[in-house]
């Protein structure tokens, strides 16, 4: 993100904008001034959200229906990274989780997981860069998360996709900031997006200090990418628990986890 660049040329786009940490993306950018191009996979939500932020901040809100975990979905937003009015900013934001263990999976669900965490952070990332770089402005912000610094959760494959994505994003960014582009990877902890509620996964017994609001996380996240950060890890309990994870010996990772395992 350029701060100097003039407010009525900067245009961002927001995947998974219909809830959660994208919505919050999306509501705080249009209050900021920027035009938006907003996608998901429900077109009715996403239409009522674009004209919600019209109405409410006055930008040019387009949206672009489409599933992401589908070749047919990324190429229509890639194209729209390469094509079209100049995208300053790239929130990749969509992402899943399953809730179930390794062994009780499917080929077919891991793959979906794989191609809406990984290949799909991986491709538009790549179709933003190239305007972003021959301009010589812009950013990417790909959403990974606190359970990509270690295994939080045993026998799943979400921990693994996040990883990729942090480490992708480090690796990437290095590779562009001498161009003028900055790619940063968001690393929030739980955060309340009634994600689980939607999804049947049971968040009881989670205390309540540890949940993150959507928005903080967003404000923070625009904060450290102005502060031209690689990692953003909002909030200090979180930056603590990054810190174990990242220099805690692995055998007391595994003591910690024995009696999860084969658990959701």
């Amino acid at each position: 993100m350029s701060p100097d660049h003039p407010a009525a040329e900067r245009r961002a786009l927001v995947t998974g904008a219909t809830a959660g940490i994208g919505e919050a993306f999306a509501r705080r950018l249009a209050a900021d001034g920027w035009h938006l191009v907003l996608v998901a996979r429900d077109a009715t939500r996403l239409g009522e959200v674009a004209a919600e932020l019209t109405g409410r901040h006055g930008q040019q809100v387009e949206t672009i229906p489409a599933d992401l975990s589908t070749d047919d979905g990324c190429a229509r937003v890639a194209g729209r990274l390469t094509d079209g009015d100049p995208v300053e900013l790239l929130v990749n934001n969509a992402g899943i989780s399953l809730d179930r263990p390794f062994l009780r999976s499917t080929a077919e669900d891991e793959a979906r997981l794989l191609r809406l965490n990984v290949h799909a952070v991986m491709r538009l990332t790549l179709a933003a860069l190239g305007p972003m770089t021959r301009r010589g402005h812009g950013a990417v912000i790909n959403v990974s998360s606190v359970a990509g610094f270690g295994p939080v959760m045993p026998g799943s494959t979400y921990p693994a996709s996040k990883a990729w994505v942090t480490s992708f994003s480090e690796s990437v960014d290095l590779s562009v900031r001498s161009l003028g582009v900055r790619v940063m990877a968001l690393c929030p902890g739980y955060t309340a997006t009634g994600y689980h509620e939607r999804n049947g996964i049971d968040m009881s017994g989670m205390p309540r200090w540890m949940w993150l609001r959507a928005d903080d996380v967003v404000a923070e996240a625009l904060r450290d990418l102005r502060k031209g950060k690689q990692i953003s890890v909002p909030d200090w309990k979180y930056k603590l628990a990054v810190t174990g994870l990242r220099h805690a010996p692995r055998r007391l990772l595994r003591l910690a986890y024995r009696d999860r395992r084969g658990q959701g």
